[in-house]
Formats: structure tokens, C-alpha cells, sequence
């Protein structure tokens, strides 16, 4: 396990990361990372509750991100401030004298408690999903200009439970510029719509999560982009019961990207 670099807080004061809560992963034998992955992992809130079966989720993520050949930067029980500071240390310039070395793609892993539109630190605070993902925006100083940005987040986005209901007689309807757009390249992938609730078992980890791992295991072998593996997920989550009757308590995660290309992730 690889300690974390230093990061810096809005006074200027430098804090280290310990390996106590960041933790790095290398698939072994791995020499080139395809890129970073942060896992930022909320178990452990300051009012005393805890997110059983996260760790679940948090683990498997790192085995499946170092299978397919990313560095995995593991951040544990992270307040809002700390979640910040994290994300703007991996957002550094690439002039930067602390800058992370970057590869081809990377990949943000948020789990924690939420509400429409952000996420939670350990102290509550919110942390909002657009300034996260606009945190890692394109600029001509950035070292993941052009490259893909993923962000998967496993936090409720709101008290309201989903409710199925009954399918009747419905059918699926099946010159270049030198400059990309600022937000150009990101996928965001949330556990679930806005408003409503995220569903996490407390010893076998998230529906959301839990799914994502296994697509990825089984699409990436098949070398299927990241949007038609996310798809499953939708469609795998989407069919899941949380009640014993069916239909009273349903989840539907959302994908949306700006990505220009196709994204595929080969083990």
C-alpha cells in the first residue's frame, strides 16, 4: 500500500494523508497504469451512525478498477471539506510540483450518504455533484484534458421511494474543431434518479455498486463500452425488489456523459 501525496486546504496549510485512510492498490505485475481511481469511502459519520455493507461495495471496487488496470487511491470516512481538497489535488495542473501522474482515464468512486444533487462528508456538510464533476473540467493546463472522466456515485439523492409499475403493450423505438467544450469527456453514473432514495443491504453492499462490479467484470471480457455495460446496470437494478410486494419499492439509477468517443476498458 502506497501512502497518499499531500494535499492543500484553503488557508495554505499542507496535510498529509495517512495510509490510515488513503490507501493505494496496483494490479501486480502492472507496470503503465491506464489510470487513476479514487474511491472516496463514508462509513463512519461524526453524529455517531454508520453505512453498513459500504465496505462491501469499497472493496469490490478496488478489485474490479485494479483488475482492469487502474492505480486505486482508497479515502475513508472523508468530511466535506477533506472530499474537496482530495478531488482538487487530483485536479492539480499538470505544472504543478505536486501533480498526480495521470493515464488515459479516470475514475471517481463516491460512496456515502446524499440528497438531490450532492453528496455527504462524515460531518453532513453537502458537497454538490456539478462541482464535483466541474472540479476536473478541461483547461489547457490539465492533464486529463481529452481524456475520459468517470464518476460513479452510490448516495441517495432524496427520502422518496420508487414504485414499479405494470408494463402493457410497450415497445423500445430502436468538419472537426481544434477546441472541445470545458465539460467535454465525463460520465456521471448516480445509484439513483433525483428525489428518491438509494438502496444499500447492510452486509452485502449496494444494489448500484454491487451491479456496476459484476457488469464490468463480465463486459470489459466482452469489450463493451462503458455506456452499454452501464445500460445493464440500469436495466439490472432496475428489475430488483426491495419488498416483499412487488413493485412497492423499486430503484432507478442515471447515467448521463458528454463523452465524444467510445469508452472500453479491457482487463
Amino acid at each position: 500500500l502506497l501512502a497518499f501525496s499531500q494535499t492543500e486546504d484553503a488557508s495554505g496549510e499542507r496535510r498529509r494523508m495517512t495510509s490510515r485512510t488513503v490507501q493505494s492498490f496496483r494490479k501486480p505485475g502492472f507496470l503503465s497504469p491506464v489510470g487513476l481511481c479514487l474511491i472516496i469511502n463514508n462509513e463512519n459519520f461524526t453524529d455517531g451512525t454508520k453505512r453498513s455493507g459500504t465496505n462491501k461495495d469499497a472493496g469490490i471496487l478496488a478489485e474490479v478498477f485494479s483488475w482492469l488496470g487502474f492505480r486505486v487511491l482508497m479515502c475513508t470516512d472523508q468530511t466535506q471539506d477533506q472530499m474537496d481538497q482530495v478531488l482538487k489535488y487530483l485536479a492539480s495542473p499538470r505544472d504543478h510540483s505536486q501533480a498526480p501522474i495521470h493515464g488515459d482515464a479516470f475514475v471517481c468512486c463516491i460512496l456515502s450518504h446524499g440528497k438531490q444533487g450532492v453528496v455527504l462528508g462524515i460531518d453532513r456538510k453537502p458537497l454538490s455533484i456539478k462541482q464535483i464533476t466541474r472540479t476536473f473540467k478541461a483547461t489547457d493546463k490539465s492533464a486529463l484534458t481529452g481524456k475520459p472522466k468517470l464518476f460513479l456515485i452510490q448516495a441517495c439523492q432524496g427520502k422518496q421511494i420508487q414504485h414499479g409499475v405494470l408494463l402493457k403493450d410497450l415497445e423500445d423505438d430502436d468538419s472537426p474543431s481544434p477546441f472541445i467544450p470545458e465539460e467535454a469527456d465525463v460520465l456521471v453514473a448516480i445509484a439513483t434518479v433525483e428525489d428518491y432514495a438509494a438502496i444499500r443491504h447492510k452486509i452485502d453492499g449496494s444494489w448500484f455498486i454491487q451491479s456496476v462490479c459484476q457488469q464490468l467484470k463480465e463486459g470489459c471480457q466482452r469489450h463493451e463500452d462503458i455506456t452499454t455495460i452501464l445500460q445493464r446496470v440500469n436495466d439490472e437494478v432496475s428489475q430488483k425488489e426491495a419488498s416483499s410486494k412487488p413493485g412497492a419499492k423499486k430503484q432507478m439509477p442515471e447515467v448521463r456523459f458528454t463523452l465524444r468517443k467510445r469508452l472500453v476498458l479491457s482487463p
